[in-house]
């Protein structure tokens, strides 16, 4: 059997068209913020509502698009193994299953938006604008993990670059109907403000889907038709995607509180933790570029028991990552003043902003070591772990530097403090985990 390649070349390769596909998702809500906290009037309030709505429907994307992880090691490790025909119709029960959850998800929602939303602290007019635009991007979730399991397969199969087309037509076709719905055009659309910005990222969605779907039918040999009996795979793929819901479940319970704590200190600061989060987001999933091809062929690898390589890919991506987290934090500071204008002009939501900024950019190269061994680790199915790294991550290290942080009075400057540790917490116990289970296995 041929060995996985495992050089240079073929990790750029991989890496590059997910790095473009794998920032779509924010630059769908990123693109959503800069233009609504952008409009004459209520500007504020808009963006504020786009942060508390996207932080909601971030969570809830991340808890159950992570079965696209578990579809991809599946694929990866039996295609390491040279048992990928055997596969059969897998595939499409791994994508029932994904819309299956998404559909229950969305209807277990839908009618309590507002109860929800006053749990995160919106309240007048933040909560008005929260409700109509959530209403409206809460149809684009079903789509958007229909999409999210397509990817999933496309990169079990080591191909990055169909996902990358379909993210990049996606996310400029956001963009440009954000700024033709938001703010109108003369004689063809009336303005439509922050409905305008949800009608745009869920008409985005709906193209992705449908090129995801035409794609997968052209380019793979991937039957939709869904046949029984079940795949024995499928039960590793629900115990993997538990494990990783109970995980996501974690990882957002961190990420809603500090939303939440950013509202109670009132709008200017939610206002500019949006701000910061949209940023914070978009460089992740740019990190996350390195960190899918070392997902990508860690599952390979494992499936081939190609352990030495295992851990030469390991060290290579980590360096990479490392060098992207670098050059982000220099363009962050050499940007510091015109990022967080692009998002807002308002005097002072933007002297918050600035106050905090440097935070984000500190959590940067902890990013990099976290997210890029989480992806491998995920490659390698373990979900298990991963759960409780996150678990002990949130309730250890996150919560309470967090109501720490408040009881001192520290602002925005807490919170984020609080992310730094969480971040840092998980890429520590990785680090150990990896050393402990996968350095012996390369005498042996």
């Amino acid at each position: 059997m041929q060995r996985t390649d495992i050089s240079f070349k073929r990790i750029q390769q991989l890496a590059i068209p997910a790095i473009i596909s794998g920032i779509a998702e924010p630059v769908l809500s990123a693109t959503d913020a800069a233009v609504v906290g952008n409009l004459n009037e209520f500007s504020i309030e808009s963006l504020a509502a786009v942060g508390i709505v996207g932080s909601f429907l971030s969570a809830l994307i991340w808890i159950l698009g992570q079965t696209r992880s578990a579809i991809s090691a599946i694929v990866s490790q039996n295609l390491g193994a040279g048992k990928l025909k055997d596969l059969q119709n897998f595939p499409a029960q791994a994508i029932y299953f994904n819309i299956a959850l998404s559909i229950i998800v969305l209807f277990s929602t839908y009618f309590f938006v507002e109860e929800i939303f006053k749990l995160l602290n919106a309240e007048g007019l933040i909560l008005s604008f929260s409700i109509d635009y959530y209403n409206i991007r809460v149809w684009g979730f079903p789509l958007t993990l229909f999409t999210f399991a397509v990817f999933g397969l496309f990169r079990g199969l080591q191909n990055t670059f169909w996902p990358m087309v379909i993210a990049t037509i996606g996310a400029a076709l956001n963009i440009g109907l954000d700024f033709a719905l938001v703010y109108g055009i003369e004689g063809y659309i009336n303005p439509m403000g922050i409905k305008g910005a949800a009608w745009a990222s869920l008409i985005s969605q709906a193209i992705m889907a449908t090129m995801a779907f035409i794609f997968l039918l052209k380019k793979t040999e991937v039957s939709l038709k869904l046949t029984f009996p079940l795949h024995p795979e499928i039960t590793r793929l629900v115990s993997m995607s538990f494990n990783l819901f109970l995980r996501s479940v974690a990882l957002n319970t961190a990420l809603i509180l500090a939303t939440r704590e950013a509202a109670d200190l009132g709008k200017e600061y939610i206002a500019a933790h949006t701000i910061a989060f949209n940023i914070w987001i978009f460089t992740a999933f740019f990190i996350d570029g390195y960190g899918a091809a070392g997902n990508i062929l860690g599952g390979r690898l494992l499936g081939e028991r190609n352990y030495k390589s295992l851990w030469q890919l390991t060290k290579k991506v980590n360096l990479y990552n490392i060098g992207v987290a670098s050059v982000l934090v220099f363009i962050g500071f050499l940007l510091y003043e015109p990022l967080g204008l692009l998002f807002n002009k308002d005097l002072k939501v933007i002297t918050v902003f600035y106050g905090m900024f440097f935070m984000v950019l500190l959590c940067l190269p902890f990013n990099a070591l976290a997210f890029t061994l989480d992806s491998i680790f995920k490659g390698l199915g373990e979900m298990g772990y991963l759960r409780n790294v996150l678990l002990g991550a949130t309730i250890f290290g996150f919560i309470p530097v967090l109501y720490f942080s408040k009881y001192m009075d520290w602002g925005l400057i807490g919170i984020w403090a609080a992310l730094i540790v969480w971040v840092a917490y998980r890429a520590v116990a990785l680090m150990i985990k990896f050393k402990r289970k996968y350095i012996p296995l390369i005498e042996n």
